[in-house]
């Protein structure tokens, strides 16, 4: 059966403002999921709220993935579980190379590594290194690229397939793209979407948030969901971005009953 990631009636706030209102979705293995709304409907936050961001609270509803709540999990376990995160915009650490982080990452994720035991690891430098090779090559990517300090100097286009590749290291089960296409030009969304086009597929399902049409132009989602408020308000096919393209989010305000997906 395929791993589902199962959203119901999730309440969530931060700083005591309540955001998510209600919201109800299902992400399953090998589907491709857009959510779109406009600025301040809580995408962001959701995104947040999935991986476990302890700034966000869940005041009601629940988070299962594969049947098992994550809602008490750390980051960390729910990475090991299979579920991923891509920032909208990703953090700069001098000083750590991507094939230095991407290792570490990889050991965590596949369950050896530990707080209190980081030597533990399931691949060798040189396994990862050649395992990395793989990717970089399937990504189209240099392989210089992993040699480079995380996200310093890196172009806004550089940033986002350096969480494509992540995500390529990883393979997670569900993958969650917080505003994937946000501040890149076209010639960069469209390597980012060839990047997400490559690795989708029936091992992995993918939440695709964004504020426009235009990455959809390259990733053909089954589901289209748009949230507005908190929660979201209309779910469909690939034809309700284009409809949102042509009548812009604010015909969508007044449907303040939350819909079903129908993915369920």
């Amino acid at each position: 059966m395929p791993v589902d990631l199962n959203i119901r009636d999730l309440h969530a706030s931060v700083e005591g403002k309540e955001i998510l209102r209600g919201l109800n979705l299902t992400v399953r293995q090998g589907e491709i999921h857009a959510l779109m709304g406009p600025n301040g409907s809580g995408k962001s936050t959701l995104a947040f709220v999935l991986m476990g961001h302890p700034k966000y609270k869940v005041t009601q509803g629940d988070i299962t993935l594969n049947g098992e709540s994550i809602l008490t999990m750390s980051p960390n376990l729910r990475a090991q579980k299979g579920l991923f995160l891509a920032f909208q915009y990703p953090f700069e650490v001098p000083g750590l190379t991507v094939f230095n982080f991407l290792r570490t990452a990889y050991n965590f994720a596949k369950g050896a590594g530990r707080p209190k035991d980081v030597a533990a690891e399931t691949i060798s430098v040189w396994e990862f290194r050649d395992f990395l090779a793989e990717k970089l090559k399937l990504l189209k990517m240099d392989e210089e690229f992993a040699s480079r300090y995380l996200n310093i100097g890196f172009s806004g286009g550089e940033k986002k397939r350096g969480e494509i590749l992540q995500m390529a290291v990883l393979q997670p089960k569900i993958a969650v793209l917080d505003e994937t296409d946000s501040g890149l030009d076209i010639d960069s969304v469209k390597t980012v979407a060839e990047g997400i086009n490559t690795l989708s597929g029936p091992e992995m399902g993918v939440l695709l948030i964004t504020h426009y049409q235009r990455i959809l132009r390259y990733i053909k989602p089954q589901f289209v969901h748009v949230l507005v408020d908190g929660a979201i308000v209309r779910s469909g096919g690939e034809e309700l971005a284009l409809l949102l393209e042509e009548k812009g989010y604010e015909s969508f305000k007044g449907e303040i009953e939350p819909q079903s997906s129908p993915a369920n």
